[in-house]
């Protein structure tokens, strides 16, 4: 058989060439963030992935918790030339990697909890074709990591953040990810129990499971107005249920006129003063 000289081949092996360090601890998983609720076609993005049996990019569905640059020519298609070595750079959106971070603290609420209140749990096996940087992409790292060659979680251990949602290593899984078989459970907050978002992922070929939850009051939210603006404080006032915000909250927002980036910025006071219940 031939070798595999397809983009997620190359990108992997240029990445191979810069890691450094002893192999992966299997035991760590890679978890991709998202929201549910967040819009995507005239329905939602879990509905999209429920519909395709596989995850999706950025690229593909042009929304998200970071940065909205995965575009040619953006600072995404940018960082992604850079860190892959040109791998991807004539390629369609769905061949591109999906974002997500190593969870090297085994935190129930995921790796990365600034880029969504839910996250899919990856399987083992899914390290092999994973790449990792950190800190990430968007400061142009130069520490990168793969499965058989990985120092970046003491290099993420020694960094003190100001922001505890800025605290995780960077993780790039290429090639398709299917829920039926590199998934090893959707893990949703509860607040969605109740919802139609609840029997769309019931649907999805993987285990469903719950963290304990994101609940912040607006008096809370309203301590720390430095933290992303007073203007965010008072549309967390704007859409509150009795003084309270949780995700599903916020995502109904979204179906209003609010701005996306300034939902963005609220599910970061969310996220990092929450009450986990």
């Amino acid at each position: 058989m031939p070798p595999d000289t397809g983009p997620a081949s190359r990108a992997i092996a240029h990445v191979r060439g810069l890691a450094e360090g002893v192999p992966l601890d299997r035991a760590l998983r890679v978890t991709l963030h998202f929201h549910p609720d967040l819009p995507y076609i005239g329905g939602s993005t879990l509905k999209a992935i429920a519909d395709r049996g596989a995850y999706l990019s950025q690229f593909e569905t042009q929304t998200g918790n970071g940065g909205l640059t995965a575009h040619p020519g953006g600072d995404r298609w940018r960082w992604e030339s850079r860190i892959f070595g040109g791998a991807y750079d004539e390629h369609e959106s769905a061949e591109r990697p999906k974002y997500g971070s190593l969870n090297y603290r085994a935190d129930p609420y995921g790796g990365s909890p600034r880029f969504g209140s839910s996250y899919f749990l990856l399987a083992e096996h899914t390290l092999e074709r994973t790449t990792f940087c950190f800190p990430d992409s968007v400061f142009e790292p130069d520490l990168f990591g793969t499965a058989d060659a990985m120092n970046l979680v003491d290099a993420a251990a020694a960094v003190q953040f100001d922001d505890p949602l800025d605290d995780y290593i960077e993780a790039h899984v290429h090639g398709t990810i299917d829920i039926a078989s590199d998934v090893e459970a959707l893990v949703l907050d509860p607040s969605y129990r109740d919802t139609p978002f609840n029997e769309i992922a019931q649907s999805l070929a993987c285990p469903v499971l719950w963290h304990d939850g994101y609940t912040v009051s607006v008096e809370e939210i309203a301590h720390h107005p430095d933290y992303r603006g007073p203007h965010i404080v008072d549309l967390a006032r704007d859409i509150a249920h009795e003084g309270d915000l949780t995700p599903y909250l916020l995502g109904r927002a979204r179906g209003e006129s609010c701005d996306p980036q300034d939902l963005k910025k609220l599910w970061h006071y969310i996220a990092r003063y929450g009450i986990r219940k």
